[in-house]
């Protein structure tokens, strides 16, 4: 049975051959500890997010709201550059709303988590629904009982944060991000600890 060979060199080239090689430029993996060090980091901010859910919480729902005033604020500018034209309008209420959310999300930080949770559990219960239910009404295609389970987990996490509302306001938003910052920063690492063995 044959496989293919990758090779990427600025064109994107397959042949076939008995392994998978893909080509990286030197400068890449000769700084391979950069990546480990940057993963390693990552591992390091996400545990420290699991562990200090709040403050991950709270530090995460402010550069949010700061993140949608710059937005309210390029909003403004991009309305007022273009001038008269039908999406002038558009451009301002989007301004609005933005600077609305993210001066609360600033301003008024627990609140907002609170309502920002109570919205994610709310994806989570109806998200796991429509993967159970696909899953259930498609079950003849492989791998569908994966995606039962994943629908299953998910509505049970969207019951569990709903359940623990609004204390989950508290907490859950951090130990999310770090979760996600975990599972990111070890992807760097073994990204990292790949190119060393090249």
């Amino acid at each position: 049975m044959n496989r293919v060979k990758i090779t990427i060199k600025g064109d994107f080239v397959m042949n076939e051959t008995d392994f998978l090689t893909v080509g990286l430029p030197p400068e890449i993996i000769q700084n391979w500890g950069w990546f480990l060090a940057f993963g390693i980091g990552l591992v390091l901010l996400g545990v420290i997010a699991v562990t200090r859910s709040v403050n991950a919480t709270v530090v995460s729902v402010s550069f949010f709201g700061w993140v949608l005033l710059i937005a309210a604020g390029v909003e403004v500018a991009q309305a007022i550059m273009v001038g008269r034209w039908p999406g002038f309008f558009l451009h301002l209420l989007a301004a609005v709303l933005f600077g609305v959310t993210g001066g609360l999300f600033v301003w008024r930080t627990l609140i907002s988590a609170e309502v920002a949770t109570i919205f994610m559990a709310m994806f989570f219960l109806m998200s796991g629904l429509f993967q159970l239910v696909s899953a259930l009404v498609i079950h003849a295609l492989p791998g569908w009982g994966w995606q039962a389970l994943n629908g299953v987990v998910t509505f049970l996490l969207g019951i569990l944060v709903l359940a623990q509302w609004p204390a989950s306001g508290l907490w859950a938003i951090g130990l999310f991000v770090g979760i996600d910052l975990v599972f990111f920063g070890w992807a760097w690492v073994t990204f990292a600890l790949g190119l060393h063995k090249l």
